[in-house]
């Protein structure tokens, strides 16, 4: 389709909190329109009018199971699914040339290969997070980390609802690592995930994460530098999903003009060197 033509958006876990939120942020927004909803087989969504599902009255889009069909006639899908659906979804956005942007979390290591695999063939923008806050405070966590020593200790503290299904969170991981690059180290060598019982004493080189779960939270995350006699904290609040499914929009406008790459928000909203 012609550059500067609507972007065709299909979303895929249309039926979830963030699927129904995306489709109300794409009748809200310019430059893109609504050209397929998908869920998983079997899910009690399959067949129900997606405007109406959202609160939006009905648009005439079906929630169906076929994304392999809904992507031939689109610019781009996004996903807030579950880990195990991104690496189908990405080989279908792959073989169909299409802009996939990913806000799915908790992927195992085949799974992220998968995904970078599908990014040699075309546009991936791939977040634990989509908000432009939280964007910013990751590049300040690095930065922050960078100024302090080790005498400064780094730990996380993430809060979501209580349907969340993975820990730490995809936005927990992603400041972890901001911090870890600050300080150049590998997170996966440093990450303390629970502490229970004589754990002895905390190692300076580590990374603590704690992961809070209740209620309806939308998603409240802390990184904390504990030095000698003081304490820095940097705190986001998400306090409605629509933050997420603008940047999330944004991300796939952006994408659209890119060379195949796997790319993050950070990319997109120019603060990779930050």
């Amino acid at each position: 389709m012609a550059a500067n033509s609507d972007m065709r958006l299909v979303i895929a876990g249309a039926g979830g909190r963030m699927g129904r939120t995306l489709v109300a942020a794409i009748a809200a927004a310019k430059g893109m329109t609504l050209a397929g909803a998908t869920e998983a087989a079997g899910s009690p969504f399959i067949g129900r009018d997606v405007g109406e599902l959202s609160g939006l009255g009905p648009n005439g889009v079906t929630i169906g199971d076929n994304a392999a069909q809904l992507v031939k006639d689109a610019d781009g899908l996004i996903e807030f699914t579950v880990h195990t659906a991104t690496p189908v979804l990405a080989e279908l956005t792959a073989a169909a040339g299409i802009v996939h942007v990913i806000g799915t979390t908790g992927h195992t290591a085949a799974e992220e290969e998968a995904i970078a695999q599908a990014a040699k063939r075309i546009p991936i923008v791939k977040s634990g997070n989509m908000s432009l806050g939280v964007n910013l405070l990751a590049a300040l966590v690095k930065r922050v980390a960078q100024a302090l020593n080790e005498n400064y200790d780094v730990e996380i503290l993430e809060m979501h609802h209580n349907k969340k299904i993975d820990a730490p969170s995809g936005t927990a991981l992603m400041l972890g690592r901001a911090a870890a690059a600050g300080r150049g180290i590998n997170l996966n060598a440093h990450s303390v995930r629970g502490r229970d019982g004589l754990t002895g004493a905390r190692r300076a080189v580590d990374i603590g994460f704690a992961s809070l779960r209740g209620g309806s939270v939308v998603g409240d995350h802390t990184v904390i530098f504990a030095g000698p006699a003081e304490r820095i904290e940097l705190t986001h609040r998400a306090e409605d999903r629509m933050i997420f499914a603008r940047g999330a929009l944004h991300a796939a406008l952006w994408a659209r003009g890119q060379k195949p790459g796997l790319y993050s928000m950070a990319d997109v909203l120019g603060l990779a060197d930050i």
